[in-house]
């Protein structure tokens, strides 16, 4: 049995199934991504002063995913394209850039970006504690400029088991730069380039911390939201790379061969869940990375 109109248009909305779908798809996508935006917003405006965090990923990296993300729309425009001019062997590698860029943009999101998330520590102290520890927070500097205090001492945790280990009452932090020098301007983030921990180290008493955790989802609204966008955005990738990969596989060739127009259709409606994919990430680079 044939399912009609897989190729031809419907006469009642003048579009074939699949693009119908598609549509209807992406408006429920719309949705769910603009509630996430907006929830990120309004925790964002709800933050006290200083207290969100700001500057902490890397901006060469994202800029280089969303090149890697802007080339794989054009490609994939492309694979369509030699399809409908019946140039399967140009699609073949038109599709074939398209694969290997969203996996570029996964490998570095999973083997780069995220782990360095997972080893990065941040404390936040007692409002009555933060004199205490003020060479390493700038207070003071900071009132002069009119500008928010600092709550958070964050580098790279040496003595790791004083996350659980109730025995270990302090903890020993390998200070960014921000709380290494916190009155020099040039230390302040955000870096364009990544910059690592310094060699100067910090104790700090847990009696005077009021949250201390990894960068993780539970560290704070900030991580809860970059890892719960980010993580869903990597999902549709995923998703869109495991489609792509059916359509370039033989089947895709067997396919073709019995009906070029339809295999055409397929990377279209696939081609526009791709462009969806990627005009997400354009609104996730300057919120998460940039602001």
């Amino acid at each position: 049995m044939e399912i009609p109109y897989t190729v031809t248009a419907r006469p009642d909305t003048g579009l074939w199934n699949a693009k119908v779908g598609i549509w209807l798809f992406l408006a429920s996508e719309v949705m769910l991504f603009g509630g996430l935006f907006s929830a990120y917003v309004f925790l964002r405006l709800d933050a006290e002063p200083g207290a969100w965090p700001h500057g902490l990923l890397n901006v060469p990296v994202g800029t280089m995913n969303t090149a890697i993300l802007i080339a794989s729309s054009v490609t994939v425009v492309m694979a369509w394209a030699s399809l409908k001019m019946r140039k399967f062997r140009a699609y073949w590698w038109y599709m074939l850039v398209t694969i290997l860029c969203g996996v570029i943009f996964l490998g570095v999101k999973l083997v780069y970006e995220w782990p360095q998330k997972f080893d990065h520590f941040g404390a936040f102290i007692k409002k009555d504690a933060l004199e205490k520890y003020e060479p390493y927070l700038g207070n003071h500097h900071l009132a002069e400029k009119g500008l928010p205090q600092r709550t958070e001492i964050s580098g790279h945790l040496h003595n790791k088991e004083a996350l659980n280990d109730p025995n270990v009452k302090e903890y020993e932090i390998a200070l960014d730069p921000v709380n290494a020098d916190p009155t020099n301007p040039n230390m302040d983030r955000p870096h364009f380039l990544y910059v690592p921990p310094t060699d100067k180290i910090a104790t700090i008493e847990k009696e005077d911390v009021e949250y201390a955790n990894m960068f993780l989802p539970k560290h704070s609204a900030y991580f809860a939201s970059y890892f719960t966008i980010t993580g869903l955005h990597g999902a549709h990738v995923l998703g869109g790379v495991i489609i792509f990969t059916y359509l370039w596989l033989p089947v895709g060739t067997k396919l073709y061969k019995r009906n070029p127009e339809h295999l055409a259709n397929r990377v279209e409606v696939a081609g526009l869940f791709w462009h969806f994919v990627d005009l997400v990430w354009i609104f996730v680079f300057p919120l998460f990375y940039l602001l």
